[in-house]
């Protein structure tokens, strides 16, 4: 196990460790089923310890979700396969940057079960906590040349915990990437359906416009399209996955 592995399991460790006053945590459902070595479930999908491409959403599932009936994929593969917001996020991924999960490293920011339903929020302040504890940790340790944060919440989480002040809007927020190290960390629009509709709001494909904008505005990436080669190489060259 290489050192990048062993500090992100460690990270996994401490998660499973806390427990935080008004949330519940991955294992606290179907009898543990659901729990991981991980930060997130999703790593288990998306574990690439030297990816160059790092993606975060904002949470991974909420109580009414969990409580719900028992996914086996949920378990395989660390997230449902059915939901909209993973078919999305795939799917940028290989139209944008020629990449399938496995090449990424993903994790949630808050990786910590809300209550209610999947699209209720976590407040700033949890949000920005968990970030400093769990999200720049992962950043740091994988050191990828690109981290995209799903959705404006998300974004301004690892901002504000970076000791920086994010932009107020979601268009703001993806025209104006922060840097942490190396690595730049760019806003997308939530890839589920709350989010893209948004973003589209008037029949306008803007959330194809931004990812393309991404892609071509970073140093390591070729236009979309293209097959691997030159700078883009460096993407899609492959790494090796955490020792599990």
């Amino acid at each position: 196990m290489n050192k990048k592995a062993s500090g992100l399991l460690d990270l996994g460790r401490k998660r499973r460790a806390e427990r935080w006053r008004r949330y519940a945590c991955i294992g606290d459902f179907h009898g543990g089923a659901y729990e991981c070595e991980f930060v997130s479930p999703y790593t288990k999908s998306a574990g690439n310890v030297d990816a160059n491409v790092m993606v975060l959403l904002q949470d991974w599932a909420s109580e009414d979700v969990l409580a719900g009936p028992f996914l086996p994929d949920r378990v395989e593969h660390g997230y449902d396969p059915a939901r909209g917001t993973n078919r999305r996020l795939k799917q940028r991924l290989s139209t944008h940057l020629g990449l399938e999960l496995k090449d990424i490293y993903a994790t949630n920011v808050f990786p910590f079960v809300k209550r209610g339903a999947q699209n209720a929020p976590v407040p700033m302040r949890d949000l920005v906590r968990v970030a400093r504890e769990f999200a720049l940790p992962q950043i740091e340790i994988v050191s990828p040349i690109l981290a995209i944060c799903l959705g404006r919440a998300a974004f301004a989480a690892v901002v504000r915990a970076m000791g920086q002040r994010p932009p107020a809007t979601i268009d703001a927020s993806i025209r104006t990437p922060a840097r942490m190290g190396s690595t730049q960390v760019w806003c997308q629009a939530h890839t589920g359906s709350i989010g893209t509709n948004n973003r589209n709001k008037g029949g306008i494909d803007r959330v194809s416009q931004d990812w393309a904008a991404m892609a071509m505005s970073n140093s390591a990436m070729d236009p979309p399209g293209l097959s691997c080669g030159g700078h883009r190489a460096r993407i899609c060259a492959g790494g090796s996955s955490p020792g599990r």
